[in-house]
């Protein structure tokens, strides 16, 4: 089998038909299975899945067990030489899979690639084209010194604006929403990290990735467009806002806490941790203004 898809829905009902519409064309010529993990949604997912798309394989969830769990849960039953993570509130070409698996097959050493990933303004995700975030590049994205040279490798180093997004190149980190990872690798790194519950999972993937040797890039050829903060119908009020925030910045203490404090001197991790926490109380405030 060529191709494993897996998408984790909660409470995307309308945004997973649009998807599950648009990938059946796009696999006609490519031999896939189509997983979807609905974490326990109460908008009707589940019920749409199997009266509606009955060549999916629905994995019903009773509950919200997060991104990284439900993913895992999938990607042990996958048999596909490709594993595609997808998010729920995306949109495929017709031909996204198969320029994508032509790319990542033609490099031996890609165990991840991403396409373009657009906005539905016609704009890049950010997110799509990421490197990772060391203290120095957070430093600069949040300071808005990345934003003022977004194009300079000194300041710009989270979302690597220096780089030419016509062509395919290297990246550290694509966005989970679309995570198209070679079984090979898969095999030899494991599963994603069931500590990181939302947001940061990708991240810590492609850096355990590249700490084994393999590469991740960034290919424009095709591309998906992303609906972005629609599960769980994020952003609809300022409390489902503020959980969004925590969850975000809760992952970013685990992240450096995962792979970066243990390098530093005790008195900067301290310091390290201390700006999360401001800027997470900052975020929630400015939520309430």
């Amino acid at each position: 089998m060529d191709l494993s898809i897996i998408i984790v829905n909660y409470n995307t009902k309308d945004y997973l038909q649009k998807l599950l519409r648009s990938i059946k064309p796009a696999l006609k010529t490519i031999s896939a299975e189509v997983f979807v993990v609905d974490n326990g949604s109460t908008d009707g997912s589940q019920l749409l899945i199997k009266t509606s798309f009955p060549w999916v394989k629905l994995m019903a969830l009773k509950k919200n067990f997060g991104f990284s769990q439900a993913n895992n849960w999938a990607l042990k039953k996958a048999q596909g030489k490709f594993l595609l993570l997808l998010n729920s509130d995306t949109e495929v070409l017709a031909d996204t899979f198969k320029k994508s698996l032509n790319f990542i097959s033609s490099r031996s050493k890609a165990g991840l690639i991403t396409c373009r990933v657009e906005l539905d303004n016609g704009e890049l995700d950010p997110a799509s084209h990421r490197g990772f975030p060391t203290p120095w590049a957070a430093l600069t994205y949040f300071s808005g010194l990345e934003k003022l040279c977004s194009k300079s490798r000194l300041f710009g180093q989270y979302h690597q604006g220096w780089k030419d997004l016509n062509q395919a190149h290297q990246i550290d980190s694509p966005s989970g929403c679309f995570f198209l990872l070679r079984n090979k690798a898969f095999k030899e790194i494991g599963y994603l990290d069931e500590d990181f519950f939302m947001y940061g999972e990708d991240l810590d993937y492609a850096l355990r990735l590249k700490q084994a040797g393999w590469q991740a890039w960034f290919y424009p050829g095709t591309k998906i467009i992303h609906y972005k903060k629609r599960s769980g119908r994020a952003n609809t009020n300022k409390q489902e806002q503020i959980k969004a925030t925590r969850h975000f910045f809760k992952t970013m203490g685990q992240f450096y806490s995962k792979h970066y404090l243990k390098h530093y001197p005790n008195v900067f991790k301290w310091l390290v941790l201390l700006a999360i926490w401001l800027l997470e109380k900052i975020k929630i405030l400015s939520i309430y203004l």
